[in-house]
């Protein structure tokens, strides 16, 4: 990848996470990138295109994540993996994550499949440690991490260390 074409991914992913993608045009990402608005288009054939590049890249960074989960043999170390996820987040992937919340409305970017492979995975962890509705906790599991992880990418979540220690003692200990 040209290092213009990773400046204007990088403007694009910066302007769509923290403006939105609606209030993001492309003389805005052209103008951060320091590259003509051309040269864009000439990279990607929409603004969609490029938030498109964007989201498949997303997505494999989350399968990344992920599959350091579903390859975990032991149940609680799945559980483990799991809490502990938003709480690994580096703050130079907030724009990345910020995204990725945000288009979860977005019925073409919400790609529920990958987020089934962790209820799938999880129900087999409380299945596994005999919890009573291992499906069930299984999804709330999932909501707890995506509202814990909402909440530290915007800064709302002051003590971190403790409610991480309150998930792995509630799931775990």
């Amino acid at each position: 990848m040209t290092d213009k074409k990773e400046k204007i991914l990088s403007s694009a992913l910066d302007l769509f996470a923290n403006n939105g993608v609606n209030a993001t045009s492309t003389s805005k990402i052209a103008k951060k990138a320091g590259v003509s608005e051309g040269l864009i288009f000439r990279h990607f054939s929409s603004k969609k295109s490029l938030l498109d590049s964007l989201m498949q890249s997303a997505e494999e960074q989350i399968n990344l994540l992920f599959e350091k989960i579903y390859n975990s043999t032991d149940p609680k170390t799945v559980l483990r993996k799991t809490i502990e996820l938003p709480f690994s987040i580096k703050k130079s992937e907030y724009d990345f994550w910020k995204l990725h919340f945000k288009l979860k409305w977005e019925e073409e970017y919400n790609n529920q499949s990958i987020l089934q492979l962790l209820i799938d995975k999880l129900t087999w962890a409380f299945q596994e440690l005999e919890f009573d509705n291992p499906k069930q906790e299984a999804f709330l599991l999932t909501q707890i991490m995506q509202i814990t992880s909402t909440d530290l990418l915007k800064g709302n979540l002051k003590n971190k260390q403790a409610y991480k220690d309150f998930l792995i003692n509630r799931y775990i200990n």
